[in-house]
């Protein structure tokens, strides 16, 4: 079984954060670009990894009797998505992380930073999840709008920012130093409203419905502790 949990990025796995950044984006970011987010009160720096501390399967459900903003008791499920094939072998112990991402909460923006799947387990829906996570974080935040930016060449990224509501409204010339490749600026406001939480609750039946035909299964901890939560008032959020 291969079972997945998201937790903030520790100290520990910087080495290993920045090995994922020189292969996502051939040195994004330092090792102490990356600890200023650690020690940023307006961060929330995120890594996915494989939990081997798990041992019986989650398969994420939302409960018949709850109802919540993003999971309404009287939701209609969600179909399944295209299945994807078996992923990869798991990454080595130099190589740990399966995924990063960093939300930057700049007075009401959010601003996403990076989002990074390792390239072995990338189609598998881990980035549709981090990404979910990261728009939760930004709502938990009481944010507006969320912004990013993404290579004009990653076709599948952009379709998956476009699958979560962004628009592209402008572009950064030479912004990739490891290809002087262009980005695109996307742009999703709107986020305190009912019509984003319900679009993440349709997200996450997806990403859940997908993550398991890719062989994944959510850690007990992280379905506990992360989605069942939210408060009823969509505009209080916690």
């Amino acid at each position: 079984m291969n079972f997945l949990t998201l937790k903030p990025l520790t100290e520990d796995l910087l080495s290993a954060a920045i090995a994922l950044d020189q292969q996502c984006f051939g040195g994004l970011w330092t090792i102490e670009g990356y600890q200023r987010e650690l020690d940023s009160p307006f961060s929330d720096l995120l890594v996915l990894q494989r939990d081997s501390s798990s041992t019986s399967p989650t398969t994420p459900k939302i409960p018949e009797h709850y109802s919540s903003p993003l999971y309404p008791s009287n939701a209609s499920p969600i179909n399944s998505v295209t299945p994807c094939p078996p992923h990869s072998p798991l990454p080595t112990p130099h190589s740990p992380l399966l995924g990063l991402g960093c939300l930057w909460a700049i007075l009401e923006e959010a601003h996403i930073t990076i989002l990074a799947i390792h390239p072995d387990y990338q189609r598998q829906g881990l980035g549709q999840f981090l990404l979910y996570r990261l728009l939760i974080a930004a709502w938990q935040r009481k944010l507006e709008w969320v912004t990013l930016e993404v290579r004009v060449s990653n076709q599948a990224a952009i379709a998956l920012y476009q699958k979560f509501g962004f628009e592209i409204v402008g572009q950064r010339r030479n912004y990739y130093p490891d290809t002087g490749e262009d980005a695109l600026i996307l742009w999703r406001s709107g986020i305190q409203k009912p019509e984003f939480c319900e679009m993440l609750r349709i997200q996450y039946q997806e990403v859940c419905d997908r993550l398991l035909q890719s062989g994944w299964h959510l850690s007990k901890e992280l379905t506990d502790l992360d989605f069942f939560k939210f408060p009823l008032d969509v505009n209080s959020p916690s």
